[in-house]
């Protein structure tokens, strides 16, 4: 057995699942915050815990330059390392090689660059990228793959989607087997519907323990990844989990379980903290604006978050206008306890068979937009 994962109900497409890891179990839809360095920037691992997340992402191109994957392995894996004893999925480093990296230089066995550390040269090929996230001890492993650029003619995203299927099949042979462990396969292929089908049934001939959907969210617009997600899905295998990889806003999130995706992972939450900007049922806020200079109200009513619970709206302003590290903090913490509060509200439903009113009241809600205060 590696990760095991089970299908408890579903409304319409959407799948209220469990997934059973060697560091424990994910309950999805689940959103995972990201913690690339082995750090959830301006959060305590305690904290990631307390908004209600239970598996955090890691990233195997930041972690094999610094500290240094053999580093890591010698002071007990990830877990030890960032004292986070929950699940932990890696990022194979494919997409940070292409947009970080100096110099690259890609062929048919793997891929030549220069770190955008201190320059010095490396490469990383399915079997290493394999290799390292081992060493991490990663309860679940992507698979190596190049991430197409957007946009892209078809022949260059046929290329680059069948470079990718073919490291797939690499590093499944590399992968060794360990109760509680799996590999993940990715979708590739931009947003060409012949594409996506011929790497869905590429990938299900190989065999995965879950199947990631990528390339997608970089410039193509919501209607576009919708209409992606409704072609891929469906070709993706029932009993295995689905995640739709650096995605998204909260409405991506929303659409993309009503197709039928388990997981999810994004940077937004935590980018947006340190930049100002708050999610809420009402949509989003920016502190920075002055009209919550003088406004006493907390974030979001009912949001048992730090931040709301302890803070008003008009101290936030000044934390941010002030530059105070705790601003950030605060901000950061809020996003990712909405985050979880969302994905809260999804597994309720799915679970009622109220997706459609659920979902409903959703976009109300943020279509209304923030009051401000009389």
């Amino acid at each position: 057995m590696t990760t095991e994962f089970s299908l408890l109900t579903s409304d319409g497409s959407a799948r209220r699942g469990r997934l059973k890891t060697a560091h424990g179990t994910v309950e999805t839809p689940a959103f995972m915050p990201v913690g690339t360095a082995a750090t959830v920037k301006a959060m305590l691992p305690q904290s990631v815990a307390a908004t209600g997340a239970e598996i955090v992402l890691g990233n195997t191109y930041h972690l094999m330059l610094r500290p240094g994957a053999e580093r890591v392995e010698r002071l007990g894996g990830l877990h030890a390392f960032m004292n986070w004893p929950a699940p932990i999925l890696t990022d194979s480093g494919g997409f940070q090689v292409m947009s970080l990296s100096k110099l690259r230089q890609i062929d048919a066995d793997g891929v030549d660059f220069q770190s955008h550390i201190d320059g010095s040269r490396q490469r990383l090929t399915p079997e290493s990228s394999i290799a390292i996230q081992r060493q991490l001890d990663a309860d679940i492993t992507m698979s190596f793959d190049e991430c197409t650029p957007f946009p892209a003619t078809q022949p260059q995203a046929a290329t680059s989607m069948r470079l990718s299927m073919r490291w797939a099949e690499r590093g499944k042979r590399a992968f060794v087997p360990r109760s509680g462990y799996g590999l993940f396969g990715i979708v590739q292929g931009s947003t060409y519907e012949d594409l996506r089908l011929e790497s869905a049934r590429t990938l299900t001939n190989i065999g995965f323990d879950g199947y990631a959907i990528g390339g997608l969210a970089v410039g193509e617009g919501q209607p576009a990844m919708f209409r992606t997600l409704d072609i891929t899905v469906p070709a993706l295998p029932d009993d295995r989990p689905r995640y739709l990889m650096g995605v998204g806003r909260p409405a991506d999130i929303v659409g993309a379980v009503q197709r039928g995706i388990d997981m999810f992972d994004c940077v937004m939450p935590t980018r947006a903290g340190r930049t100002a900007q708050a999610f809420t049922w009402r949509g989003e806020l920016n502190l920075r604006n002055a009209r919550h200079r003088d406004d006493p109200r907390p974030l979001s009513d009912g949001c048992a978050c730090p931040a709301c619970t302890g803070h008003s709206r008009a101290y936030l302003h000044h934390l941010i206008k002030s530059d105070e590290i705790l601003g950030a903090m605060l901000l950061t913490w809020h996003n990712l306890h909405f985050y979880q509060d969302v994905m809260r509200g999804l597994r309720g439903a799915i679970e009622k068979g109220g997706m459609a009113d659920w979902t409903g009241w959703f976009h109300e809600e943020q279509a209304k937009g923030d009051i401000a205060a009389l």
